[in-house]
Protein backbone atom coordinates (compact mmCIF):
# COMPACT_ATOMS: atom_id res chain seq x y z
CA UNK A 1 0.00 0.00 0.00
CA UNK A 2 2.72 2.26 0.91
CA UNK A 3 4.72 1.99 -2.35
CA UNK A 4 1.66 4.06 -3.91
CA UNK A 5 3.07 7.14 -1.96
CA UNK A 6 5.47 9.30 -2.81
CA UNK A 7 7.88 12.04 -1.23
CA UNK A 8 5.22 14.84 -1.87
CA UNK A 9 2.84 13.51 0.90
CA UNK A 10 1.36 15.33 3.25
CA UNK A 11 -1.66 16.62 5.76
CA UNK A 12 -4.95 14.96 6.95
CA UNK A 13 -8.26 15.83 5.25
CA UNK A 14 -11.33 13.48 5.28
CA UNK A 15 -14.44 12.15 3.62
CA UNK A 16 -17.16 10.27 5.17
CA UNK A 17 -20.46 8.43 5.22
CA UNK A 18 -22.96 8.35 8.59
CA UNK A 19 -20.01 9.07 11.30
CA UNK A 20 -16.76 9.22 9.44
CA UNK A 21 -13.20 10.92 9.62
CA UNK A 22 -10.82 10.98 7.45
CA UNK A 23 -7.33 12.73 6.65
CA UNK A 24 -5.79 13.62 3.47
CA UNK A 25 -2.67 14.39 1.93
CA UNK A 26 -1.38 16.60 -1.49
CA UNK A 27 -0.60 15.21 -4.50
CA UNK A 28 2.08 17.89 -6.40
CA UNK A 29 2.66 15.65 -9.08
CA UNK A 30 -1.59 15.18 -9.79
CA UNK A 31 -1.78 18.49 -9.62
CA UNK A 32 0.70 20.36 -10.86
CA UNK A 33 -0.12 21.36 -14.88
CA UNK A 34 2.51 20.84 -17.18
CA UNK A 35 0.42 22.99 -20.04
CA UNK A 36 2.35 24.72 -21.82
CA UNK A 37 2.48 28.02 -20.64
CA UNK A 38 4.22 31.35 -21.07
CA UNK A 39 7.03 31.82 -18.29
CA UNK A 40 7.09 33.93 -15.69
CA UNK A 41 9.84 35.91 -17.26
CA UNK A 42 8.56 36.28 -20.26
CA UNK A 43 5.16 37.15 -19.08
CA UNK A 44 6.83 40.17 -16.96
CA UNK A 45 8.27 41.49 -19.86
CA UNK A 46 5.04 41.38 -22.25
CA UNK A 47 2.34 42.34 -19.96
CA UNK A 48 1.82 44.68 -16.74
CA UNK A 49 0.17 42.67 -13.65
CA UNK A 50 -2.74 44.95 -14.20
CA UNK A 51 -2.98 43.48 -17.45
CA UNK A 52 -3.78 39.92 -15.87
CA UNK A 53 -5.67 40.67 -12.71
CA UNK A 54 -8.78 39.27 -13.14
CA UNK A 55 -12.34 40.90 -12.64
CA UNK A 56 -13.79 39.59 -9.61
CA UNK A 57 -16.75 42.41 -8.69
CA UNK A 58 -19.29 39.72 -9.07
CA UNK A 59 -17.73 37.20 -7.12
CA UNK A 60 -18.33 35.85 -3.63
CA UNK A 61 -15.38 33.82 -2.64
CA UNK A 62 -12.45 34.29 -0.08
CA UNK A 63 -10.27 34.80 -2.41
CA UNK A 64 -11.85 37.44 -4.31
CA UNK A 65 -12.35 39.11 -1.08
CA UNK A 66 -8.25 39.35 -0.18
CA UNK A 67 -7.04 39.66 -3.60
CA UNK A 68 -6.09 43.50 -4.54
CA UNK A 69 -4.09 44.85 -7.31
CA UNK A 70 -1.20 45.20 -5.22
CA UNK A 71 -1.00 42.13 -4.24
CA UNK A 72 -1.52 40.23 -7.54
CA UNK A 73 1.16 42.46 -8.57
CA UNK A 74 3.78 40.95 -6.03
CA UNK A 75 2.69 37.58 -6.36
CA UNK A 76 2.47 37.31 -10.18
CA UNK A 77 5.62 36.75 -11.55
CA UNK A 78 6.21 34.50 -8.65
CA UNK A 79 7.16 30.16 -9.45
CA UNK A 80 7.57 27.57 -7.19
CA UNK A 81 10.37 24.80 -7.76
CA UNK A 82 7.45 22.91 -9.10
CA UNK A 83 6.35 25.66 -11.25
CA UNK A 84 3.58 26.48 -9.74
CA UNK A 85 2.26 30.18 -9.96
CA UNK A 86 -0.43 32.69 -8.40
CA UNK A 87 -2.56 32.61 -11.53
CA UNK A 88 -3.06 28.55 -11.34
CA UNK A 89 -3.80 29.10 -7.21
CA UNK A 90 -6.51 31.41 -8.28
CA UNK A 91 -8.30 29.59 -11.79
CA UNK A 92 -10.66 27.68 -9.65
CA UNK A 93 -12.28 30.94 -7.54
CA UNK A 94 -12.07 32.94 -11.10
CA UNK A 95 -13.59 30.62 -13.08
CA UNK A 96 -16.29 29.97 -10.34
CA UNK A 97 -17.65 33.15 -9.08
CA UNK A 98 -20.06 32.08 -5.95
CA UNK A 99 -21.54 28.43 -5.14
CA UNK A 100 -24.94 28.25 -3.97
CA UNK A 101 -24.63 26.55 -0.38
CA UNK A 102 -21.10 27.84 0.63
CA UNK A 103 -18.93 30.95 0.41
CA UNK A 104 -15.96 28.66 -0.64
CA UNK A 105 -12.33 29.04 -0.54
CA UNK A 106 -11.66 30.15 -4.10
CA UNK A 107 -8.13 28.84 -3.94
CA UNK A 108 -5.71 25.66 -4.23
CA UNK A 109 -2.18 24.83 -2.90
CA UNK A 110 -0.01 23.40 -6.22
CA UNK A 111 2.52 22.05 -3.62
CA UNK A 112 3.76 22.99 0.20
CA UNK A 113 5.31 25.54 -1.36
CA UNK A 114 2.37 27.47 -2.20
CA UNK A 115 1.73 28.89 1.47
CA UNK A 116 4.55 30.33 1.85
CA UNK A 117 5.54 32.25 -1.68
CA UNK A 118 2.03 33.31 -1.63
CA UNK A 119 1.91 34.17 1.51
CA UNK A 120 0.30 37.22 0.92
CA UNK A 121 -2.44 35.79 -0.52
CA UNK A 122 -2.93 32.41 1.39
CA UNK A 123 -2.73 34.16 5.04
CA UNK A 124 -5.74 36.09 4.73
CA UNK A 125 -8.06 33.36 3.16
CA UNK A 126 -7.17 31.05 5.65
CA UNK A 127 -8.02 33.61 8.15
CA UNK A 128 -11.14 34.09 6.41
CA UNK A 129 -12.31 30.64 6.37
CA UNK A 130 -10.98 29.49 9.68
CA UNK A 131 -12.78 32.19 11.94
CA UNK A 132 -9.81 34.39 12.56
CA UNK A 133 -7.04 31.73 12.70
CA UNK A 134 -4.15 33.86 11.88
CA UNK A 135 -1.40 31.70 10.43
CA UNK A 136 1.63 33.96 11.26
CA UNK A 137 1.37 33.82 14.66
CA UNK A 138 -0.55 31.11 15.74
CA UNK A 139 0.33 27.49 16.07
CA UNK A 140 -2.03 25.01 15.60
CA UNK A 141 -3.16 22.05 18.19
CA UNK A 142 -3.14 18.27 17.26
CA UNK A 143 -3.85 15.28 19.52
CA UNK A 144 -2.65 12.78 16.70
CA UNK A 145 0.57 12.60 18.49
CA UNK A 146 3.16 9.16 17.67
CA UNK A 147 -25.80 -2.45 2.98
CA UNK A 148 -24.39 -0.08 -0.27
CA UNK A 149 -21.13 0.26 -1.16
CA UNK A 150 -20.89 4.35 -0.68
CA UNK A 151 -17.07 4.82 -0.38
CA UNK A 152 -16.20 4.76 -3.97
CA UNK A 153 -15.13 8.08 -5.22
CA UNK A 154 -16.28 9.35 -8.97
CA UNK A 155 -14.61 11.73 -11.54
CA UNK A 156 -14.35 15.47 -10.51
CA UNK A 157 -17.49 17.05 -12.62
CA UNK A 158 -17.76 20.10 -9.88
CA UNK A 159 -16.42 23.21 -11.19
CA UNK A 160 -14.82 24.49 -8.17
CA UNK A 161 -12.30 21.18 -8.78
CA UNK A 162 -12.27 20.57 -12.36
CA UNK A 163 -10.98 24.50 -12.77
CA UNK A 164 -8.10 23.90 -9.88
CA UNK A 165 -7.16 20.29 -12.30
CA UNK A 166 -8.38 17.67 -9.94
CA UNK A 167 -9.68 15.78 -12.85
CA UNK A 168 -6.89 16.08 -14.89
CA UNK A 169 -5.63 12.51 -16.13
CA UNK A 170 -8.70 10.79 -14.98
CA UNK A 171 -8.72 8.11 -13.98
CA UNK A 172 -4.95 7.23 -14.37
CA UNK A 173 -2.75 6.93 -10.57
CA UNK A 174 -6.32 6.60 -9.13
CA UNK A 175 -7.29 3.69 -6.28
CA UNK A 176 -9.01 2.90 -3.30
CA UNK A 177 -7.87 0.49 -0.36
CA UNK A 178 -10.69 -0.91 2.02
CA UNK A 179 -10.21 -3.42 5.31
CA UNK A 180 -12.18 -6.38 5.21
CA UNK A 181 -15.39 -4.72 7.14
CA UNK A 182 -15.08 -1.83 4.83
CA UNK A 183 -15.08 0.63 7.69
CA UNK A 184 -11.55 1.44 6.68
CA UNK A 185 -10.83 3.09 3.73
CA UNK A 186 -7.40 4.67 1.98
CA UNK A 187 -8.50 6.67 -1.30
CA UNK A 188 -5.80 7.92 -3.75
CA UNK A 189 -5.07 10.87 -5.42
CA UNK A 190 -9.04 12.14 -4.98
CA UNK A 191 -8.56 15.66 -4.34
CA UNK A 192 -5.27 15.32 -2.26
CA UNK A 193 -2.55 12.43 -2.42
CA UNK A 194 -4.28 10.63 0.24
CA UNK A 195 -7.88 10.75 1.94
CA UNK A 196 -8.15 8.17 5.40
CA UNK A 197 -11.63 7.30 6.34
CA UNK A 198 -13.26 5.96 8.97
CA UNK A 199 -16.88 5.21 9.13
CA UNK A 200 -19.78 3.19 10.14
CA UNK A 201 -23.48 3.30 10.85
CA UNK A 202 -24.94 4.60 13.43
CA UNK A 203 -23.26 7.13 16.19
CA UNK A 204 -20.60 5.70 17.96
CA UNK A 205 -18.57 8.42 16.98
CA UNK A 206 -15.77 7.69 19.52
CA UNK A 207 -15.41 4.10 18.30
CA UNK A 208 -14.90 5.68 14.85
CA UNK A 209 -12.34 8.01 15.68
CA UNK A 210 -10.57 5.46 17.26
CA UNK A 211 -10.27 2.99 14.46
CA UNK A 212 -9.23 6.31 12.57
CA UNK A 213 -6.54 6.87 14.83
CA UNK A 214 -5.32 3.34 14.66
CA UNK A 215 -5.17 3.22 10.98
CA UNK A 216 -3.62 6.30 10.54
CA UNK A 217 -0.60 5.60 12.52
CA UNK A 218 -0.15 2.08 10.75
CA UNK A 219 -0.41 3.67 7.53
CA UNK A 220 2.13 6.78 8.50
CA UNK A 221 4.51 4.04 10.55
CA UNK A 222 4.14 2.61 6.63
CA UNK A 223 5.13 5.47 5.17
CA UNK A 224 7.93 6.76 7.25
CA UNK A 225 9.62 2.88 7.26
CA UNK A 226 10.13 4.27 3.72
CA UNK A 227 11.46 7.61 4.09
CA UNK A 228 8.65 9.57 3.47
CA UNK A 229 6.55 11.91 5.83
CA UNK A 230 3.76 14.19 5.81
CA UNK A 231 4.02 17.80 5.45
CA UNK A 232 3.17 19.66 8.38
CA UNK A 233 4.28 23.25 10.20
CA UNK A 234 3.33 24.55 13.56
CA UNK A 235 1.32 27.47 12.07
CA UNK A 236 -0.62 25.80 9.40
CA UNK A 237 -0.72 21.92 10.56
CA UNK A 238 -0.74 19.46 8.18
CA UNK A 239 -0.81 21.21 4.38
CA UNK A 240 -3.54 20.19 2.13
CA UNK A 241 -4.45 21.77 -1.49
CA UNK A 242 -7.48 23.07 -0.52
CA UNK A 243 -6.51 26.39 2.37
CA UNK A 244 -9.99 25.06 3.79
CA UNK A 245 -8.71 21.68 5.21
CA UNK A 246 -5.07 23.32 6.57
CA UNK A 247 -5.04 22.19 10.40
CA UNK A 248 -6.00 18.84 11.09
CA UNK A 249 -7.73 17.95 7.47
CA UNK A 250 -10.06 16.21 9.77
CA UNK A 251 -14.38 16.48 9.14
CA UNK A 252 -16.29 14.14 11.34
CA UNK A 253 -19.89 13.98 10.43
CA UNK A 254 -22.86 12.03 10.37
CA UNK A 255 -25.97 11.92 8.27
CA UNK A 256 -29.32 13.06 9.67
CA UNK A 257 -32.57 13.16 9.49
CA UNK A 258 -34.33 16.59 10.53
CA UNK A 259 -37.52 17.40 8.94
CA UNK A 260 -38.63 20.26 11.48
CA UNK A 261 -35.46 21.99 11.98
CA UNK A 262 -34.24 21.47 8.22
CA UNK A 263 -37.02 24.32 7.28
CA UNK A 264 -36.75 26.31 10.11
CA UNK A 265 -35.31 29.83 9.21
CA UNK A 266 -32.84 29.42 12.85
CA UNK A 267 -31.51 26.61 11.09
CA UNK A 268 -28.59 28.54 9.68
CA UNK A 269 -27.64 30.44 12.39
CA UNK A 270 -28.00 27.44 15.21
CA UNK A 271 -25.30 26.16 12.79
CA UNK A 272 -23.11 29.13 12.89
CA UNK A 273 -23.08 29.52 16.25
CA UNK A 274 -22.19 26.18 17.30
CA UNK A 275 -19.47 26.06 13.94
CA UNK A 276 -20.94 23.18 12.05
CA UNK A 277 -21.50 23.11 8.37
CA UNK A 278 -23.96 21.07 6.71
CA UNK A 279 -24.27 19.68 3.51
CA UNK A 280 -26.34 17.13 0.80
CA UNK A 281 -25.42 13.51 1.57
CA UNK A 282 -24.05 13.55 -2.00
CA UNK A 283 -21.20 15.95 -1.18
CA UNK A 284 -20.67 19.87 -0.92
CA UNK A 285 -22.51 20.52 -4.24
CA UNK A 286 -25.24 18.53 -2.85
CA UNK A 287 -28.82 20.02 -1.03
CA UNK A 288 -30.16 17.39 1.15
CA UNK A 289 -32.72 15.27 0.23
CA UNK A 290 -35.22 13.44 1.85
CA UNK A 291 -34.52 15.66 4.70
CA UNK A 292 -31.28 14.11 5.34
CA UNK A 293 -28.34 16.53 6.14
CA UNK A 294 -24.44 15.86 6.65
CA UNK A 295 -23.66 17.59 9.65
CA UNK A 296 -19.87 18.41 10.21
CA UNK A 297 -17.47 20.42 11.89
CA UNK A 298 -16.72 23.81 10.36
CA UNK A 299 -13.48 24.64 11.40
CA UNK A 300 -10.14 22.05 10.46
CA UNK A 301 -7.64 24.81 11.90
CA UNK A 302 -7.16 26.40 15.43
CA UNK A 303 -8.44 23.41 17.06
CA UNK A 304 -6.83 19.80 18.21
CA UNK A 305 -8.47 16.68 16.32
CA UNK A 306 -10.57 15.87 19.59
CA UNK A 307 -12.20 19.20 20.20
CA UNK A 308 -13.39 19.06 16.70
CA UNK A 309 -14.91 15.53 17.12
CA UNK A 310 -16.55 16.39 20.26
CA UNK A 311 -18.32 19.94 18.64
CA UNK A 312 -19.57 17.78 16.01
CA UNK A 313 -20.69 15.24 19.11
CA UNK A 314 -22.72 18.09 21.33
CA UNK A 315 -23.39 20.12 18.17
CA UNK A 316 -25.34 16.99 16.65
CA UNK A 317 -26.67 16.09 20.17
CA UNK A 318 -28.51 20.08 19.91
CA UNK A 319 -30.03 19.91 17.13
CA UNK A 320 -31.75 16.55 18.07
CA UNK A 321 -32.97 18.30 20.74
CA UNK A 322 -34.30 21.05 18.91
CA UNK A 323 -35.99 18.49 16.37
CA UNK A 324 -37.38 16.65 19.34
CA UNK A 325 -38.92 20.00 20.40
CA UNK A 326 -40.52 20.97 17.37
CA UNK A 327 -42.27 17.53 16.78
CA UNK A 328 -44.02 18.44 19.98
CA UNK A 329 -45.16 22.29 19.01
CA UNK A 330 -42.02 23.83 21.63
CA UNK A 331 -40.10 26.68 20.94
CA UNK A 332 -36.14 26.60 20.35
CA UNK A 333 -33.17 29.04 21.50
CA UNK A 334 -30.03 29.75 19.26
CA UNK A 335 -27.27 29.40 21.53
CA UNK A 336 -24.64 31.36 22.10
CA UNK A 337 -21.75 31.47 19.31
CA UNK A 338 -18.96 29.00 20.74
CA UNK A 339 -15.88 30.86 21.73
CA UNK A 340 -13.18 31.15 19.88
CA UNK A 341 -10.00 28.92 19.91
CA UNK A 342 -7.14 29.22 22.19
CA UNK A 343 -4.23 31.40 21.15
Amino acid sequence: MASSFTKLLTGRNTSLLLASLGAGTIAAGYLLRENARISAEERRKLYPPSADYPDLRKHNNCMASALTPAIYAKLRDRVTSNNWTIDQCIQTGVDNPGHPFIKTVGMVAGDEESYELFAELFDPVIKDRHNGYDPRTMKHPTDLDASKEHFLFDKPVSPLLTAAGMARDWPDARGIWHNNDKNFLIWINEEDHTRIISMEKGGNMKRVFERFCRGLKQVEHLIQERGWEFMWNERLGYILTCPSNLGTGLRAGVHIRLPKLGKDPRFNKILDNLRLQKRGTGGVDTAAVGDVFDISNNDRLGRSEVELVQMVIDGVNYLIECEKRLEKGQDIKIPAPLPQFRK
